[in-house]
């Protein structure tokens, strides 16, 4: 399979090296050149398929002959083999009309194990494969910082750096990141928020001559085989609730921030999955709320949340999703992204407008209403949820069809975010795991919110030999 670049710059490039392109070099996000399209009588047959079994064949569209089929199983095989759940992405019956993915089963309790486990060992593959050092560069707003550390931490031949905001994620997910002591690691704490963040390193992607330099590859969702790895749970979820129900109606409701875990659910879409609703959840930071329902993306007023992994006002994903909107015109989306540059927004027209209200639902969560969805489903349904599960479940009520099967993505473990939990008088006991994050020493570097500062630090780490 090709890959091309929303922008139309770059084209015919394959699966590794897209892989290792992340943003690509007109700025742009890369995206296959033609999604594949998988019919009923395949998704049939794909019913019983464990989780391993269906990565493998959904990669297999996309990896063509560039990674052989043993290799690439070998390669998903270690990746789920550290989750503690057999099934990866288990599904919890909350009502008839309710279902809870619970994607928090890998090693850092959090959704973004179940792609960058496989992307740390995808790395570590191609840096064997072609004998090359390889260095990882990426922004979290707490979970996938943690993620990507532990599936590249002590591997030969790849170092990472991994900046998040001072003070703005949750402790644990602080520890999680921190207490990694391993020489190829470096986590810088920025003064600032995770929009700061996530701007300088794409600002240090575009730096053509900076990036080549010093062999940067990406592991934040620009990178688009985390938004591929992502797609996986959405079809597995899907087919075993068709198994139990071969008339069910089936909708997704998915807290998201910076629009990649939705982007997989609209991908899986366009790919033949017969989904009914995508509904868009998010919190005070709500600028993609206010996209779905007026077609104005412009970011607003910066809020701290109790849910601070989507406390995120500019969507890294936003883009590819333009790409699609606008019926894969890359002009188009160069001159829309270009608008947003210049003027800080993104204005569409009324059929365009329309088009987005019919493939999202979108449900802006406020922090009082985060706190009672936790309080309720604790009391109420035995189920503790985390603050960013707990707006997916908002939105569901909100949006949700009594009529229809709604999967609510649960993204992270409640002990992640007790900071939240603590705030309704719930208190919980920690997996051994996190509690014994206390414990440990903190390794990182406190930096202004400076881009040249920033380089520096990364010159003096990945420049080491």
């Amino acid at each position: 399979m090709n890959f091309i670049s929303t922008r139309g710059n770059a084209a015919g490039i394959g699966f590794v090296d897209t892989f290792l392109m992340g943003l690509a070099e007109d700025g742009g996000l890369m995206i296959p050149a033609e999604l594949p399209v998988i019919d009923q009588d395949k998704m049939k047959q794909w019913e019983r398929l464990s989780y391993q079994e269906l990565t493998l064949e959904i990669f297999q569209l996309f990896t063509g002959d560039e990674i052989p089929r043993e290799e690439l199983k070998q390669l998903i095989d270690e990746s789920y083999a550290t989750f503690r759940s057999p099934v990866v992405t288990p599904l919890r019956k909350i009502r008839d009309d309710l279902h809870i993915l619970e994607l928090f089963h890998g090693p850092t309790f959090a959704f973004k194990d179940v792609a960058l486990q496989f992307l740390g060992n995808l790395y570590s593959y191609v840096s064997q494969r072609q004998n090359k050092i390889i260095n990882i560069l990426g922004a979290t707003s707490g979970d996938t910082g943690a993620a990507a550390i532990e599936g590249v931490r002590g591997k030969d031949g790849i170092r990472i750096c991994i900046l998040h905001p001072h003070e703005k994620v949750s402790k644990v997910q602080e520890l999680q990141m921190t207490t990694v002591g391993n020489e190829n690691v470096l986590n810088l704490a920025v003064k600032g928020n995770f929009d700061d963040c996530q701007r300088i390193i794409k600002e240090l992607f575009a730096d053509l001559e900076f990036k080549s330099r010093y062999h940067l590859r990406a592991i934040n969702s620009i990178n688009f085989v985390r938004i591929l790895a992502q797609t996986v749970y959405y079809f597995y979820a899907y087919l075993q609730l068709v198994r139990q129900n071969p008339a069910a109606q089936i909708s997704f409701s998915v807290p998201t921030g910076n629009f990649g875990n939705i982007l997989s659910a609209f991908l899986a879409k366009r790919m033949g999955l017969p989904v009914h609703r995508l509904i868009l959840a998010t919190n005070e930071n709500n600028i993609l709320e206010r996209f779905v329902r007026e077609g104005v993306y412009m970011p607003d007023e910066f809020r701290s949340t109790h849910s601070p992994s989507m406390d995120i006002q500019v969507a890294s994903n936003f883009e590819r999703y333009l790409y699609y909107l606008v019926g894969e015109d890359s002009q188009q989306v160069s001159a829309m992204m270009k608008q947003f540059q210049e003027d800080g927004k993104v204005v569409l027209s009324a059929g365009l407008l329309a088009k987005v209200q019919s493939d999202f639902q979108a449900y802006g969560v406020k922090n009082d209403e985060c706190l009672r969805m936790i309080e309720s489903y604790s009391r109420e349904a035995d189920y503790l949820l985390d603050p960013h599960t707990a707006c997916g479940v908002a939105a569901y009520e909100s949006c949700g069809d009594k009529n229809t099967v709604t999967v609510v993505l649960a993204t992270a473990h409640p002990a992640k975010f007790d900071e939240s939990i603590r705030l309704v008088g719930i208190a919980q006991e920690f997996p051994a795991d996190i509690q014994r994050l206390f414990d440990k020493p903190q390794h990182q570097q406190l930096v202004d919110n400076d881009k040249a500062e920033i380089a520096a630090q990364l010159e003096r780490f990945f420049g080491t030999r």
